[in-house]
């Protein structure tokens, strides 16, 4: 699924490169600008629903296991607020930290039509996380291969045929990952409704379980943010090179390639504290 999702930014990026020079350079800056105040933060926040729905799923507690994920689903649509109000102001941010001001238009374009996939992320965060935590992994490969085998065509009828360009690149990548979404959203409802026991009376009511989940997810942010930041922000000292077209546009090329290297361990991770979590408190049930 992690080597999917690679290919998914790779045929972004592609498409981002047969515009031309500038088109590439400005995707790559609203790529690493998203990446730091967007999507690092749902990722790293989502995160701190893995150890509860793994030891809710080890120890048998379905109602856990799906208030958990309606919970961070509450938490990442407030989260997504103030994201939003940085994504509408990429080009006035980027200007003011001395930025190139075509490749600054270009990425605020890009990055306003990628708003939409804020609210997709919402769902495909914590999805992922209530999949993997109970050992679901084809099935969220599947999704992510029937998605990805369209996101080509896709990319190649918005930008080429109907000739959006960057926009048509930035909606590609949105409707993919809204694909992603609704297919493992549909795999939830009809083939998990063990797990999925619809408690919304206790969504509000206990703000002391919604406390304790955000104590989890906001040292996961932190952590994951600071691994992506560091990363990230190559791309926007590319930009105070002498030629900063063609310095951020090579940084993204270089950033999407090198970032293959890190799905397998990703993955390996994500299984190892998956099934670590099931067997603790699946271990301690049994000595009850």
């Amino acid at each position: 699924m992690n080597l999917l999702v690679f290919v998914r930014a790779v045929v972004s990026v592609l498409f981002l490169g047969r515009l031309g020079p500038l088109e590439l350079a400005g995707g790559a800056l609203s790529i690493g600008f998203t990446n730091i105040t967007g999507y690092s933060v749902l990722v790293g926040l989502a995160a701190g629903l893995e150890p509860v729905c793994s030891q809710a799923y080890g120890s048998k507690n379905w109602e856990l296991l799906s208030l958990s994920l309606q919970r961070m689903v509450v938490i990442l649509l407030m989260a997504i607020v103030p994201i939003s109000v940085l994504w509408l102001n990429l080009e006035g941010i980027m200007v003011f930290m001395g930025q190139d001001i075509r490749i600054t238009k270009m990425a605020a374009i890009y990055c306003f039509y990628s708003l939409p996939d804020l609210l997709t992320n919402t769902l495909l965060q914590p999805l992922r996380v209530f999949l993997r935590s109970q050992k679901v992994t084809k099935p969220m490969m599947y999704c992510s291969l029937v998605a990805v085998v369209f996101h080509v065509p896709l990319n190649y009828v918005l930008v080429v045929v109907v000739g959006l360009g960057v926009p048509g690149v930035a909606m590609a990548s949105v409707v993919t990952n809204l694909n992603m979404v609704v297919l493992m959203a549909v795999y939830v409802i009809v083939w998990r409704k063990k797990e999925m026991v619809m408690k919304w009376g206790g969504l509000m009511k206990m703000e002391g379980e919604m406390w304790k989940l955000m104590k989890l997810a906001i040292p996961s942010c932190l952590m994951i943010c600071l691994e992506w930041w560091w990363y990230e922000i190559v791309t926007v000292m590319a930009g105070y090179l002498t030629n900063p077209t063609l310095a951020v546009a090579a940084t993204g090329i270089l950033i999407q390639t090198t970032s293959m290297m890190y799905t397998v361990p990703m993955a390996l991770a994500g299984c190892v504290s998956a099934r670590v979590s099931n067997f603790i408190l699946f271990s301690l049930s049994l000595s009850n």
